[in-house]
Formats: structure tokens, sequence, C-alpha cells
């Protein structure tokens, strides 16, 4: 009893100083707070939403509400000029939409990805997901390391001999449209050619034969739940602490653990047949397992590592590609010269073959200004950003180290100020007698840390698009919405729903 007591009348003094403590922690926080207010506030942006959460609150209810924080800092840039001010919590993000500064320091090596962004991709609500993957390490000589091993997998004499397989996988989505024109079925396109992006990444780097337009799989619905569970991640600090979200924030680490569990299922099938003697391709499946037995000893961690790179290039193999085609197909089905236009061209360079050549990708010209029309308006990759470790001038404004630079290919495609009326689809922007777009234009990001795959995802894209303008007419049902989820990456919200009909 006596214990008790004692016990009893020192709690209220246990619970006092835990609430000096936390005051005294919080009012700490505060003067911080405000000190990076005093640092930041001379460059223009607009007014926080408030003083703690800066301009987050403004950034979850768009989320909220299904939209694109994308317009929003669009927005924002028209306002108040090419460089601008936005703070979440204590991270101050400047948002740098000026040519000169972005060829600065995205085609420089000596400005680190930033921690904001990609050390909070390392997990996934605390399951391992990008960890220090080739997209995600920030330590220079590591990606070096790994990006020098990962080459020949990406050389242009690998990628000429998955014309084959760029082909084979196309003529089965001709095979599925073919089925849906003939039962007067509506195509959801986004659907399928995820379906066929899919297919490919995992047969040319993975040595897997998935056929996910016959068969019924769980890895579009885990990859989609990442990236989805990714943004809720990075944006709202405080959403895997709110009950209601609970049963989701298990769904994304089922889904992280279910494309790690399988990476490590392929990857030690691959180990066997290379122990065994047996003849193995020279893709990326086989280059993973190169990088790590660079070390003599292999440890978790070098497992892990292995788990990293094959996440990372079986989420960045499709949904990308994936994605440019649905938006591609999307412009084309909302403009019908631009369509007639194209199907004139493959006309003429392809003909009647059923297999497409490297060297006719090479002749698909249009082609190639539609598909890369489709990523200014629509860069399913929205931009990168940089740690700024040094004091920098961008547009005669002074920023401060310590901030993080955000650089958007989606608002600066968007602006005025670099295309003449932006929001129009026009592929003759891209003519070979055009002028250049200066360091505005970058999908596939820029300098030494560009995207590997970009000559990959091109030649893919370029197949199925000319395969599906040689031999069918599309048309977009009427009533659908044509706007853009940010899932992470960017899709077409509806899905592209086309009813498809054999050309005569």
């Amino acid at each position: 009893m006596a214990i008790l007591s004692a016990l009893w009348s020192w709690l209220p003094h246990a619970l006092l100083f835990t609430l000096c403590v936390f005051f005294v922690a919080f009012l700490g926080y505060c003067l911080y707070i405000k000190h990076l207010h005093l640092k930041y506030d001379h460059i223009p942006g607009p007014p926080r939403k408030s003083f703690l959460f800066g301009h987050s609150p403004i950034f979850l209810e768009i989320m909220k509400n299904d939209g694109v924080i994308h317009d929003k800092i669009h927005e924002w840039a028209e306002m108040y000029g090419p460089v601008i001010r936005m703070n979440l919590l204590h991270y101050v993000l400047i948002g740098v939409y000026s040519p000169e500064a972005t060829k600065e320091v995205l085609m420089s090596s000596k400005y680190p990805k930033d921690k904001f962004l990609y050390k909070r991709l390392f997990n996934l609500f605390d399951q391992r997901f990008l960890g220090n993957g080739l997209v995600t390490a920030r330590n220079h000589e590591q990606w070096y390391k790994q990006r020098r091993i990962m080459d020949p997998a990406f050389s242009s004499l690998y990628l000429r001999g998955l014309m084959g397989t760029f082909n084979e996988r196309a003529e089965k989505l001709m095979d599925k449209l073919s089925e849906e024109a003939e039962n007067n079925t509506v195509a959801n396109m986004l659907h399928l050619v995820n379906c066929v992006t899919m297919d490919v990444i995992a047969h040319v780097a993975f040595g897997v034969d998935l056929d996910l337009l016959r068969k019924s799989s769980p890895f579009p619905k885990a990859v989609e739940t990442c990236l989805k569970g990714m943004i809720y991640y990075v944006r709202d600090a405080t959403f895997q602490y709110k009950p209601q979200n609970w049963k989701y924030v298990n769904e994304v680490r089922e889904a992280c653990r279910l494309l790690r569990s399988t990476g490590a299922q392929w990857i030690n099938e691959r180990k066997t047949d290379i122990q065994n003697g047996e003849d193995v391709p020279k893709d990326i499946l086989t280059q993973i397992i190169k990088s790590a037995q660079q070390e003599e000893v292999m440890t978790k961690e070098d497992e892990e590592f292995m788990l990293d790179n094959f996440v990372t290039f079986f989420i960045a193999g499709q949904e990308t590609t994936a994605n440019q085609l649905a938006f591609c197909i999307m412009e084309l089905g909302r403009h019908p010269d631009i369509l007639e236009k194209a199907k004139k061209e493959v006309d003429e360079v392809i003909g009647m073959k059923r297999e497409i050549s490297y060297d006719d990708l090479g002749n698909l010209t249009y082609l190639s200004q539609v598909l890369k029309e489709s990523l200014r308006l629509y860069p399913t990759i929205v931009g990168t950003s940089r740690s700024l470790e040094k004091d920098i001038v961008i547009e005669g404004i002074h920023i401060p180290a310590g901030a993080t630079l955000m650089f958007s290919t989606y608002v600066a495609c968007r602006m005025e100020k670099f295309f003449k009326d932006p929001m129009k689809f026009d592929p003759d922007r891209f003519h070979p007698d055009a002028p250049k777009p200066y360091y505005c234009y970058y999908p596939f990001s820029l300098g030494p840390r560009s995207c590997l795959g970009k000559k990959f995802a091109q030649m893919e894209a370029k197949v199925v698009m000319a395969k599906l303008l040689q031999r069918f007419d599309f048309n977009l049902v009427p009533g659908q919405s044509f706007d853009v989820r940010d899932t992470g990456t960017l899709r077409p919200k509806g899905g592209v729903l086309c009813t498809v009909r054999h050309r005569n």
C-alpha cells in the first residue's frame, strides 16, 4: 500500500516533467521553423497556409480531391516567376523553372539527389521499397558503380536484339484488340498497355513470361499500390498514424513485400543457372547479380541491394512507358488530323509488314514527334530534385544552402514562356527543323543521372504505337474524363476507353 501511495504521488511530477520536456522541444522546433522563414522568405512564393505546416495543407487538400499538385505549382510558377519557395514543416523546397539553372544543376554531378524525397523512398511505411537502387542512391560513387555495371544491358547492340521481343509482345496486344473489335466491346487502353509493358520488362529484363493479357497476376495491382502509397508517404507525414489509414498502409507494405519476395525468387533461380554453367542472357537480372558479386563476401545488405534494383527496374521499366502510350492514344483520339498523319507515315514506312525492324523505327519521324509531344504535356515522371549544399544565385535570387531544388518538366513544359500555346497538342514542336527546347523539356531527366532506360522505353513505345496505327482505327468513348491522376507517376484518370475496329 505504501508503494502504491508513493507511486501515486510521483506520477503528477513525472507527467509534469514530460510535459515540460515536450513544451521545450516544441518551442525549440517552432524557433527553428521561424529561423528557416527568416532565412528563405526573401525568395518569392505563395503565402503559407500555416506557420508550422507551411504549404502542406494546400497539397493535402488537392490530394483529398484527387487533384494534381503539379498544376498548383504551375499556377504559382506563372504567378511568382521561375524561382518559387515552398515550405513543408521544416523542409524548404525551391521550385526552379530557369533553363540556365536547370542546365547548371542537372548536368553536374556535384549536386546530390535530395534527402527529402530519396531517403523517404528507401522505405514505404517501414517496409523497404527502393532502398539504395540506381534511382535512389545519393552517394555518387555508389551510384556510378551501379550505373557502369548496368550499362551493357542498355547498349545499342543489346537493344537491337530486343526488337523480336518488342514485336512479339506487341502482337499479343494486337490479338487482344482484334477480339475487342470483333466483339464490339470497349477497350481500356491504359490497362492493356500496362499488361504489355509489364510483359516486356519481365521477359527482357528478368527472363520470365507473365502473359498478362491472358492470365491474371497480382503484380499490376502491387505496382499501383506501391506508387500510390509512395505519394501519401512522401507528402503526408501523419498519414500512417491515422487509424483510418492503417488498413491501406498494410496493403502497401504487403505490395512491397510481394515485389521483393518475387525478386528474391527470380534472383535465386538465375543464380542457380549461373552456378550450373548454363548460358544466361546479359539482361538486367544478370547485371544485378553481377553488381552484387563485386563484393568479396555477400552480406544480407548485399542481398537487399539486389532487390532494391530489381524493384526499381521492374516498376520503372513498365509504368512509365505504359502511361506514355495511354496518353499518346488519348491525344491522337482527340486530334483526328494528327492521327491520320501518323497513320499515313506508318503506312508508308511499315506497309503490311508484321515485323518492324530497328531501321524502321528511325524512319518513323512524325510518330517520334507525336510521342515526344505526349511526354511534353504528360511526362509520366514529373521531374527530379537535388540537395543544395552551397549557396547559389538563380535569376538574381540568392538561395542559401540547405534547401531542396525541385525541377519539374511538367511545370516548365506548360509555361507560356517556353512554349507558345502550351496546352495545345502540337507534334510539330518537335519537327527536325524546329528549334530545340532549351533545358525545359526533360521527361527522362538530364545529365549523368538521366534515365538509363530512355532508349529502351522509346523503342518499345514506337513499336506498340506503329502496330496499333497499322492495324486499327480507334475512337474515344464519349463522356470519359481526360484528366490526369497523380499516382506517383501521372496516369490518364479515365483509363482511355476506346472502341476499336480493323482498318480496311
